[in-house]
This record gives C-alpha cells, structure tokens and sequence, in this order.
C-alpha cells in the first residue's frame, strides 16, 4: 500500500514550542511592544473566534475486512469445488468440497481438531450440537458435551439432507468452526488441486469492513485502542470509526504498505457491513487519526500571540478597539491549523486582536 503522510495540523501547545521555536510576533509588555505603528496600534488585526480545535494526521489506507486467515485442509485431497472469492459463507454452507465432499462452515470458537462420534465428550461436542439444533435438525436432541445416540440421530438426519453417507460421525475434515458467518478473501487451491494437510485452501476474513493503515513509528499514541478515526472513503463519503488495534505486516497481504517501516493500524467502521457498501476496495481512502479534540474554545491566529516581559512573563494578546489598544494577560492552549486556544478575564469572541503586518 503506498502510503501518504501529511504534516500534522496542530504545532502543540505555545509552551512546547517556545522551548522548541519562536512562534510569537514579538516580545513585549505594554505600549512600547514590537510590532506596531507610530500611533501605537498594530499593522493589522485578526478576529477573535469561537470554534472546534483538532489535532490530527491524515495518511492513505486501504478498505479490508477483519480477522485474516488461512483455512487448511485437514485431511489429504482432491479440490472438486473450489472457494469462490468474494462470497459470504453462513452456517451449514460449504466452504469448498474436497474429494466430492463439502467443507461445511459451522459456528463456534473450538477447532475442529479430531473425528466426532458416539462416545465422545467435548466442547466441540457441544458446539457442534447448538449448531445442528439451529440448523433445524434438534427434534429429540439435548444440547450437552456428550455426543449420544440423540446426537448421532441428529448428525444422519443432517447428512441426509447433504446428500451424504449417513454414518453419524463428523468425519475429520468434514466441518470448520468459526466464530461467525465469514467472506472468502481469496482461493489459494485452485479445481482439481491435491492437497495434503495443513496446506491453505482458502483465505477468509470476518465481513466486518476495516480500514487499514500505516503510521510512522512515532506516532504511536494514535494507535491507542479506541482513538476516534474520519475516513473519506474512495467515493467521497466520509465516515467515522475508531481504532481496533494493530495488526502485523502479515496481515496486509505482504510487504507492500511498508508495513515493516511503520505500524500498521487497524480501523473499524462506524455502520458496520453498510459504511464500506460499493466502495472500491483498490482505491486508497484518506484516515485522519484524531488524537485531540477541544470544541467551543476561543481561538486567535498564532501570530497574535506575544510574549510578555517582566518577572511574571506569560503571553498576551493587544487587544484593539476603535483607535485605541490594550494589552491583556492570557492563557493558551491547543494549537490546530495556524490557530491557538487563548482565554481570559474579558476576553470574548468578536473581539479584534493586533497580528504581525501580513
């Protein structure tokens, strides 16, 4: 995935960057301060404001979808139905058919890691059980970790409608378990593939819409769990989520994305299946991570910003009214987008402030 680093748009808080870089217009303390005219007042004038401040950065990311992974054959075969890419499989559907046998999807989080059959006890048991009574073949049988003889009249009446040999087993290799209905990524055997065990047949996913995304190893506050995500998504819709976590470089598909030199992050729609609808998912979307926010501030443009001599120092705004003008002490804040947060007895918005001559 290319990736495409903006710059951030907040500087950080005045403090910070003093110890860092003169952000200010100039120093001073009362009428005599840099930066005015002969008549006391300065060159030009911003508008104190009321409004949203964000500190934010925006990089490429990538539509995907959550939980990548690799379904492997448990027993050796021939692939007589392969995996069709991009179609949603559900409970009791057929992952693919090996040796003319489906592969059926079923619901739960224990693998399906040995042959079931009479006499069995298990958690798998009991998994494969809640799935043959919601399949619609639980007439007669108790949802336990024993597999029974009602067990096994639920299993034949399942194969029956399969239109395979009823022998009341699950066979190894007949069945998978996952937590959900799943989307088939890719095929990775093809028609008439042998495979043996633990080979990849298919890849899939949950049909749960994320976005993936590479930051910088310096950004690492913004892949806090939880940390509120806009993504314009490639048609122009934007749409909100939040970050789910990090995944390894693994999990995009490859080295492409540089996910060696970065973090990659993964994010979750807000709207679920809905939010991600028709888009196309080779195109790139813009993710601005928000790592701060402060709504209804008082803000002024940087540069109106001055430092204040004396013993008490701090930093204030020239406050300007018809011809005349006044110094006032303030308090600042967040820096977004050539913006500072200021407040101070007095001070509203509407107000005009002296900035450096543009």
């Amino acid at each position: 995935m290319k990736r495409s680093t903006t710059a951030l748009l907040a500087l950080g808080t005045v403090t910070a960057a003093v110890a860092g870089s003169v952000l200010f217009l100039g120093a001073g303390g009362g009428a005599g301060a840099a930066g005015k005219g002969a008549d006391g007042l300065p060159p030009a004038t911003a508008t104190v404001v009321r409004t949203d401040l964000v500190l934010a950065r925006t990089v490429d990311g990538r539509i995907d979808f959550a939980q990548r992974r690799a379904v492997k054959a448990a027993v050796e075969g021939t692939v007589t139905v392969a995996a069709a890419e991009g179609r949603t499989v559900r409970r009791g559907e057929a992952l693919y058919e090996l040796n003319d046998k489906p592969v059926t999807l079923l619901y739960g989080p224990v693998p399906a890691f040995r042959e079931m059959k009479k006499g069995h006890r298990g958690s798998d048991v009991l998994q494969l059980e809640r799935n043959l009574r919601d399949l619609g073949y639980g007439a007669g049988l108790y949802v336990d970790t024993e597999y029974g003889e009602d067990t096994e009249s639920a299993v034949k009446r399942w194969q029956k409608h399969l239109n395979r040999e009823t022998t009341g087993r699950i066979g190894r290799g007949d069945v998978v378990f996952q937590p959900g209905e799943v989307k088939v990524v890719s095929a990775d055997a093809a028609l008439a593939d042998q495979v043996g065990p633990d080979a990849p047949v298919l890849t899939i996913a949950s049909t749960r819409p994320v976005v993936r995304a590479v930051l910088e190893q310096t950004d690492g506050a913004l892949t806090a769990r939880g940390t509120k995500v806009e993504v314009t998504l490639p048609s122009g819709k934007t749409v909100s989520g939040k970050v789910a976590g990090t995944v390894r470089p693994e999990g995009e598909g490859g080295a492409e994305g540089g996910g060696q030199e970065g973090i990659t992050v993964e994010v979750v729609l807000d709207g679920g299946s809905r939010a991600a609808s028709g888009e196309d998912a080779e195109a790139a979307a813009s993710v601005t991570f928000v790592s701060e926010a402060r709504e209804g501030v008082l803000a002024v443009p940087v540069e109106a910003v001055v430092a204040l001599r004396g013993e008490n120092g701090g930093y204030g705004l020239q406050v300007v009214e018809g011809g005349t003008s006044e110094m006032i002490r303030v308090e600042t804040g967040m820096t977004a987008d050539g913006r500072i947060e200021v407040s101070g007895a007095g001070l509203r918005a509407g107000m005009k402030v002296g900035v450096a001559k543009p």
